[in-house]
C-alpha cells in the first residue's frame, strides 16, 4: 500500500487542523493506520491508531480529548482531526498502514505542522 499524506500547515496555539492520507490500492481495509510525528531533535513518535474495521482507536496520553482518528473506506483515506492545538505539537505527522498494536510497515511522506504561540 502507498500512502500520502496532507492537509499540515501553520497555525496558531488554540486552532484546528485536519490531516489527511490517501492510500493506494484495494487493501486498504486490511490494515490499521496510524499517524506518528517527528519533532525537531526528538524521536518519532506514536499519536494516534484505528483498526482495521475502524472499531477501535488508540490516542497517545497527551492528545486525548484533542485529537481525533478516524477512516473512510470508501475514499481509502485516514484522518487526523486535531483541535486545540499547542506549540508541543509542532512536528511533522506520518501516517502508516500496518497491524493493530504490531508492526507498521509501510509510511507516507509527512507532512509539516506548525503551531505558533
Amino acid at each position: 500500500v502507498q500512502l500520502q499524506a496532507s492537509g499540515g500547515g501553520l497555525v496558531q496555539a488554540g486552532a484546528s487542523l485536519r490531516l489527511s492520507c490517501a492510500a493506494s490500492g484495494r487493501t486498504f481495509g486490511r490494515y490499521a493506520m496510524a499517524w506518528f510525528r517527528q519533532a525537531p531533535g526528538k524521536e518519532r513518535e506514536f499519536v494516534a491508531a484505528i483498526s482495521s474495521s475502524g472499531g477501535s482507536t488508540d490516542l497517545t496520553n497527551s492528545v486525548k480529548g484533542r485529537f481525533t482518528i478516524s477512516r473512510d473506506s470508501a475514499k481509502n483515506t485516514v484522518y487526523l482531526q486535531m483541535n486545540s492545538l499547542k506549540p508541543e505539537d509542532t512536528a511533522v505527522y506520518y501516517c502508516a498502514a500496518g497491524a493493530w498494536l504490531g508492526v507498521y510497515n509501510a509510511w507516507g511522506q509527512g507532512t509539516q505542522v506548525t503551531v505558533s504561540s
